[in-house]
């Protein structure tokens, strides 16, 4: 009775999961998409902390360590979770995905410690003597081993990444190391497989400090601008490495939950790439960001500023206005206000709407999380390609705080690294408004021309600053 109520949980869980995912495809739906599947899992985890029994008819033990682990990651967790700050979410996001990966290959480690302690003999799978169950169960352990610990060790160098303490490393015949790294690994773990070894947990040792190594050279010579499609590929990774989890257990939660994140991983990378024309090889060997082009070096013309009292004639005046919104923005915690200036605008009769590039930020969806929890109406927020065709029709743009994803370099120079990544075409609008802290580039790296052309005016200052003096200089005319 009690494993038909498991597999019931389970069964729950599974379709929770799916459900939830599909609610989270439009902003209206997603919080309750995620509560929806956090109801799934935690019914999953009771099920399995009372409910699960062994073929012997054991229950689990170790309450006491099983209880104190969920209090104490859960206090965390909602203390993290509540004192983020919105520019420092794609960092958590990392974090968080590198403690999944890194949970995946302790289940490995686990289960290979457990495996070697019943019968040594049953790590050495060859191919003509065992049987394919092991031989199965033995590579899906290795896989979740190697997939798990790319990803923890990878997510932890993005972290940093994101967090601007570690910078781009790269030389001279790195990626033949990096390849070198991998072959190693995967010599090690067929030869294991073989029973080539008698000293399996030191070569599975090795293995895993292998994968934790490829990891970081994995990461560490990928610019800042290619960084939420890595995210989207280690996030896959951590998916991937969860269902193999869920394929050593037999547990159909674990194994749904892994497909359903390795699987949108992946489509979202594929989404990211396509966004920034670029395929996923090069965004992992070209090391895209932190250089400019010749062109946009030798280009540079003197740019103008506007003062926050022109700019809000410019803005109170117009009968139509895009606010493109960008790192800077969530940098100053200024949704709040920008929305604020956003009602005061469709007061005096402007049309104002949002255009959001799919990378604008640190992580994909970034400026949808930061513009949701201002309650922006989803309706305003228009993603790219229609936001291109609205903007020959705008008065005027208002970019705070964006910089790679408006840069025209994408369009007009082949030498630009940028050079045919889809950007928001804001140079078609009659007035483009530009706010940031300085002239210095965007997070790849590279000049923005957009800021020397005759429409352009700079705004220069704090994003929330400069939107409370727009509003009180639009409320005093």
């Amino acid at each position: 009775m009690g494993l038909a109520l498991l597999s019931l949980c389970y069964l729950i869980g599974s379709v929770t999961f799916i459900v939830g995912l599909k609610m989270l495809s439009h902003p209206r739906t997603a919080r309750r998409g995620n509560m929806v599947a956090a109801a799934g899992m935690s019914i999953a985890i009771l099920g399995t902390i009372f409910l699960y029994q062994t073929d012997d008819g054991e229950h689990l033990h170790n309450y006491g360590w099983i209880v104190s682990g969920l209090i104490i990651g859960g206090i965390i967790g909602t203390v993290m979770a509540r004192r983020v700050k919105m520019t420092a979410m794609p960092e958590m996001v990392s974090l968080f995905n590198g403690m999944g990966g890194l949970c995946a290959a302790l289940i490995s480690v686990n289960e290979f410690d457990r495996l070697l302690h019943t019968d040594p003999l049953l790590l050495i799978a060859t191919v003509l003597s065992s049987g394919e169950n092991l031989l199965l169960h033995a590579v899906i352990i290795l896989a979740g081993l190697v997939i798990g610990s790319v990803s923890f060790s990878g997510s932890m160098i993005a972290l940093g990444k994101l967090a601007g303490k570690i910078g781009v490393w790269r030389f001279r015949g790195q990626q033949i190391l990096n390849i070198s790294v991998l072959v190693l690994t995967v010599v090690l773990a067929i030869w294991l497989l073989l029973g080539k070894t008698t000293a399996q947990a030191t070569v599975f040792a090795a293995i895993m400090l292998l994968a934790l190594l490829y990891g970081v050279l994995f990461v560490m010579p990928i610019g800042g601008a290619d960084m939420p499609v890595v995210i989207s590929v280690l996030n896959s990774c951590t998916g991937i490495a969860a269902a193999c989890g869920g394929f050593l257990y037999d547990n159909q939660v674990m194994l749904t939950g892994g497909i359903l994140v390795g699987s949108a991983g992946a489509i979202l990378t594929v989404l990211m790439c396509k966004a920034m024309n670029r395929s996923l090889k090069n965004v992992l060997l070209g090391a895209f960001g932190g250089t400019q082009s010749k062109a946009a070096t030798q280009g540079q013309q003197s740019y103008k500023e506007i003062s926050v009292s022109d700019a809000a004639v410019v803005l109170a005046y117009a009968k139509k206005v895009m606010i493109v919104p960008g790192y800077g923005l969530a940098v100053a915690q200024a949704q709040h206000t920008c929305h604020e200036l956003e009602k005061l605008l469709e007061e005096r009769g402007v049309e104002v709407k949002y255009a959001i590039h799919p990378v604008a930020g640190r992580m994909p969806g970034h400026m949808n999380v930061l513009l949701a929890e201002a309650d922006v109406p989803y309706e305003k927020l228009l993603e790219m390609e229609q936001a291109n065709e609205e903007f020959a029709t705008t008065d005027a743009v208002l970019v705070l705080g964006a910089n790679d994803v408006v840069n025209p370099a994408a369009k007009e120079d082949p030498g630009s690294p940028i050079y045919g990544m889809p950007v928001l075409e804001v140079e078609k609008a009659g007035t483009i408004i530009v706010n940031k802290r300085s002239m210095k580039p965007g997070y790849a790296g590279i000049e923005n021309m957009l800021f020397y052309r005759p429409k352009t005016s700079m705004l220069f200052g704090d994003a929330k600053q400069v939107l409370q003096q727009l509003i009180q200089a639009i409320k005093e005319l």
